[in-house]
């Protein structure tokens, strides 16, 4: 049995509905209206997402970082009608100055402690604002809000000032990274962007990427590190970012990483009590599958 039929078999038994509609999506042609639909029940009233859509983090009330994994699906799924609610609540929610503070929005907030979470999702205070999400919601900001907007003025100043530091002192924290890797795919997609030197800050990117990859090769399936997979490339952007021999050396990895259920390995914990990781564990594995299986099919090996 090849590997993407082994995959398919996992997640058509043990997929959330959510991660079903992604998978056929990608693989079977579905709509994307399926996506939308199981989308939505994951976002609260105030435009908000929650509900452990990251599954490391069953907060019920709204968070950035919730928030932020729905705009990557959007993204994954190439949805961008701004009259859609999903996207019309995503902008109320950003524009609401709830988890807000800084000039960046919230990565942990309290809400998350009284949940069964991961030990990275616990919350000192009353919250931390950070770059992740921060500087990616940043760039869904200006790519859908309305340009007359406070939101949009609230995105430009954002997106300006993180970039600065970027160019100046670039984070080695490899989410961060990735959430201004999300920043720069955002910038691409606006017509006449001229808000910074879009030129010098995809090259920037491009030299952090390659030195955020880890080095070890031994640990790409046995450990939570960086691999170039982690950036969601599409092909024509991994030969321009990351050796192409690279990545198509963790692609024999992931190949040969499956387990005999169809599914790979979970390579963190909660490092918390709460039993609730073994669930969450189940989920994440449908996620790896998607998205090792793109990673696959952009490199031409399924």
């Amino acid at each position: 049995m090849n590997n993407f039929k082994k995959a398919k078999g996992f997640v058509y038994r043990n997929a959330r509905p959510l991660d079903l509609a992604r998978f056929r999506f990608h693989f079977e042609n579905r709509s994307a209206d399926e996506v939308l639909y199981a989308l939505s029940f994951y976002q609260n009233d105030d435009g908000g997402f929650a509900y452990a859509i990251e599954p490391d983090n069953w907060n019920e009330r709204s968070t950035p970082i919730g928030t932020w994994a729905a705009t990557m699906i959007l993204r994954e799924i190439g949805f961008s009608d701004t009259s859609h609610p999903i996207i019309s609540g995503i902008l109320k929610y950003l524009d609401s100055g709830k988890d807000f503070a800084d000039g960046k929005w919230f990565n942990t907030v309290p809400g998350n402690n009284d949940y069964p979470h991961a030990v990275w999702w616990k919350c000192e205070g009353a919250g931390l604002p950070a770059d992740n999400p921060t500087v990616s919601l940043a760039g869904f900001a200006l790519r859908f809000a309305d340009k007359a907007s406070a939101l949009y003025r609230k995105a430009c100043e954002i997106a300006t000032k993180s970039v600065a530091e970027f160019m100046k002192n670039p984070t080695d924290e490899c989410h961060t990274v990735r959430c201004f890797a999300d920043l720069l795919g955002y910038c691409e997609q606006i017509e006449e962007f001229n808000l910074f030197d879009i030129n010098a800050f995809r090259n920037a990117i491009i030299k952090k990427v390659n030195e955020t990859i880890c080095k070890d090769t031994s640990k790409w399936a046995k450990e939570y590190v960086c691999t170039p997979s982690f950036f969601n490339f599409k092909k024509n952007n991994i030969i321009k970012c990351i050796d192409l021999k690279l990545c198509e050396y963790e692609a024999e990895i992931i190949r040969n990483a499956q387990l005999p259920d169809g599914s790979y390995p979970v390579t963190w914990q909660w490092y918390t009590d709460y039993k609730e990781f073994e669930i969450a564990s189940n989920w994440w594995k449908s996620d790896i599958i998607i998205g090792n299986m793109l990673y696959l099919r952009e490199l031409g090996k399924i």
